[in-house]
Order: structure tokens, then sequence, then C-alpha cells
């Protein structure tokens, strides 16, 4: 039986610095859901750019959510270690940095925070002083890397990672489809999510998703495009391919939004991307298309996720250009797959 002591001890409280990619994000959930697993009584706030607070919002796992303003890439040393120097008070007895780069590892430098758990990076000596060994061999995914930095020092990775699984709000979503003039769907939904961006070598062809979206739709379906504002001129060429009978979302719904707007569909399809890692996470059916990158590092994270790659001899490459110019390893990926994987239960 725990003692009177025991029983008032505060809780741990944890700093985790968070990735800027949507992708990531979701990702770093696993992360959590294991720190609360070891410990459930630690306390998590995350620090990262104000756009990722959405995904924060979502994770229940997730305290307190601290928006980091400075711009991507910019040093801004001084902003650093004052915004480091405004949680000195605080209480974090450790931060975890998901991060590899020198001006990420100020911060929790300038707070004083006792622990300051991550890979060296960018010879992070003395900012970083719980460094973690990084086996590339050993640790091949985006995720496990993650979870590697919440484990004591000693403990291996846990046979099975927990997935991330993002809380949508239902009425959220039905009040969104109001604000944009559309009604609660009465039939199937399939979204699609043909941005990317890092780059067209990881965008299946426009008329390739408009060519599935047809399908859907002659099929009585509803199709949802979506995409942030730089996806506006791929989701207009889609809808246009379908005669604009496709709800476009390209530009309009906030981050936000769009998560739980997608918890509404059936099954989305999508490039490799922050958006695939979302609908992976909200347990939808997903077929994620994966061109230059590559599906063994950052695979979705779902039992209902089917992966599209050939993994031909010239992939995966990471380039954000196809460098021989043909793009085989997303065009030779052809609508009939995806739609008779769309079919398949």
């Amino acid at each position: 039986m725990p003692s009177e002591q025991t029983l008032h001890l505060k809780p741990e409280k944890i700093l985790v610095l968070g990735p800027a990619w949507v992708g990531d994000m979701v990702l770093a959930q696993s992360l959590f859901k294991t720190l609360k697993a070891n410990n459930p009584n630690c306390v998590i706030d995350v620090a990262a750019p104000a756009w990722t607070l959405p995904l924060l919002e979502r994770m229940p796992e997730v305290n307190g959510k601290i928006a980091l303003t400075f711009k991507h890439g910019e040093l801004a040393f001084w902003q650093r270690i004052a915004f480091g120097k405004s949680l000195k008070q605080a209480g974090y007895s450790q931060c975890i940095i998901l991060t590899n780069s020198l001006k990420s590892a100020l911060l929790p430098w300038a707070a004083g925070i006792k622990r300051r758990t991550s890979f060296l990076g960018e010879m992070r000596y003395g900012l970083i002083n719980d460094i973690r060994p990084l086996d590339k061999n050993v640790l091949k995914k985006t995720v496990e890397r993650f979870v590697f930095l919440g484990l004591k020092f000693n403990q291996t990775l846990p046979a099975a990672i927990p997935n991330p699984q993002l809380v949508t709000n239902p009425q959220a979503a039905l009040a969104t489809l109001a604000k944009l003039g559309i009604d609660s769907p009465q039939q199937k939904v399939l979204g699609l999510c043909p941005g990317a961006e890092y780059g067209e070598a990881k965008r299946w062809p426009a008329e390739y998703y408009a060519e599935v979206a047809n399908d859907a739709l002659n099929k009585g379906w509803q199709v949802w495009l979506f995409g942030s504002d730089k996806d506006i001129p791929v989701t207009t060429q889609i809808n246009q391919l379908t005669q604009n009978r496709c709800n476009d979302f390209g530009g309009k719904t906030k981050l936000g939004e769009a998560i739980d707007l997608m918890s509404l569909c059936d099954t989305v399809i999508s490039n490799d991307s922050g958006l695939m890692h979302v609908a992976a996470a909200l347990d939808r059916k997903l077929i994620a298309i994966f061109g230059s990158s590559d599906p063994h590092h950052t695979p979705p994270m779902s039992a209902h996720a089917k992966i599209e790659y050939l993994g031909l001899e010239c992939s995966p490459c990471f380039s954000r250009q196809c460098p021989l110019q043909h793009l085989n390893c997303l065009k030779q990926i052809k609508p009939v797959n995806i739609i008779n994987a769309i079919n398949t239960k």
C-alpha cells in the first residue's frame, strides 16, 4: 500500500519539443502513449509550431499545448533563450526533443530543465545531456525513434508500438459542412488527399485521382477533396475532370476542420503526406500511395491501411522531383489498382 508521502508526490512533468510536420506530429502521439503507459500520472506538455496545435488538441495524452512562434529555419537565438527562461517555473523534470537541430535544443537548456533527452543531432553536446544512440539499422522508422526517446536508458522498444488515435468531434464536422453549405452525407464518402508539400515525386497524378473519383461518383459515393492553400490547383483540376461533382475543400478548411471532416469518410486515398497519417490515426480505411519515399520508414500506422508501392530499382530516391524525369514509381500505379483496393473489404 503506497505511503501518504507517495500519494502526495507531484506528478512528473515532461516537456516535449515537437516536430513541425503534420505527419511527424501524428506519429509523435505514439511517444505520448508510451510515456503514459510507463507512467500514467505523468503530465505531458508539448511545444510546437502554432499550426500543429489542432492535432495536439485531439490527443488526450497531451495536457498543455505551447505555441512556438519562431519562423521555420530561423535561429532567433535570443528569442529562444527568452522563451526558455519563461518556462523555468513550470517544474519540468525532463524535456524530450524530437528534432535534431541545434536551435531546438536552446529552449530547454535555457529553461534549466534538468534532463534533456534527444539524439545528438547537430553536435549538441551540453545542450543535450541525456544523449541517446541513434542506430538507424535498428530504429528504421520515424515512430520508433520517437518512442525510443521516451524509454529509460536501458529499455528496449516495446514489441507493439501503440498506433496514433486522434479524437474527433462529429458535431464539429457537421457544423463545418453546414458552414460550407453541404448537407450531412447520406451515402459513402471517399476522401482524396492529392497534395504532398515535399514535392512532385510524392504526388500521384491528378488525372489518376480524377479517374478514381469518377468511378466512385458513378457508384453513388460522395467524393471530398482535401488540401491546403498550396493544393488548390490540383484539387481544382481533379474537380474539373469530374464535371465539378466533388466537394472541393482545397484551401477552404483549417487543419482541425479537415481532421473532423475526414473522420466522416469511409475510405481515404492519399499520397505519402501529413493527411495520410491523419487518416490512419482516424482509423479510416486508407489506401496510401508511395512514390519517391520509403513506406518502411514512415508507414501509416493502422490495421486498415493498404500501401501501394512498386519498389522500383530507382526508388526510394527521396527526391522532390523525379531525377530520371519519368515518375514511373507513381505513374505505373494505375487507377484500376486503386479502384480494386477500394472495393476490397
